[in-house]
């Protein structure tokens, strides 16, 4: 992932559903060319969130099992408005259907209660080192990565204290 897009996981429960916000600030660099004096977050990193909030509730619900993860598809994608600097994307993504190494969410962002992109996606999680044996100790650091980038995350979590 050259960029990380989700800075909170509000809910998570394995195999169900995931709640994430990705917050946009001016500091994105894609958006000094998206648009000059009108900056708004492209459609492909709304996507894009979505797509990293579902793969976030596959390895969390794998216990991180898999080193990649990939979108095969992107179904009924909507893009109804905007996404500004200063806005707060809330994604919504559940689990509609798993078969195997597959997995089909149902996601949404909104900013505050306007829906602004919808999509069904369906992605695809493997190791490399299945398809080539000299590729098992990538699966093996990139499983690290993404366990340590989870705590950091996961961090950002309310907590049940009662």
């Amino acid at each position: 992932m050259k960029f990380s897009l989700i800075d909170e996981v509000q809910e998570l429960e394995p195999n169900k559903l995931i709640l994430a916000t990705k917050n946009l600030t001016r500091a994105e660099e894609y958006l000094a060319d998206h648009f000059p004096g009108f900056p708004v977050m492209p459609g492909v990193m709304m996507l894009e969130t979505l797509v990293q909030a579902s793969a976030w509730l596959m390895r969390v619900s794998c216990q991180f099992e898999f080193s990649t993860i990939l979108l095969s598809e992107a179904k009924a994608l909507r893009f109804k408005s905007f996404v500004e600097p200063g806005d707060q994307l809330i994604v919504n993504s559940t689990v509609h259907k798993v078969d195997g190494a597959i997995w089909t969410f149902k996601t949404s962002g909104k900013v505050g209660s306007k829906e602004v992109v919808s999509a069904r996606l369906i992605l695809k999680q493997f190791n490399l080192g299945d398809k080539n044996e000299k590729l098992a100790a990538n699966d093996v650091r990139m499983i690290g990565h993404f366990k340590q980038a989870w705590g950091e995350l996961e961090r950002t979590m309310p907590r049940d204290d009662s």
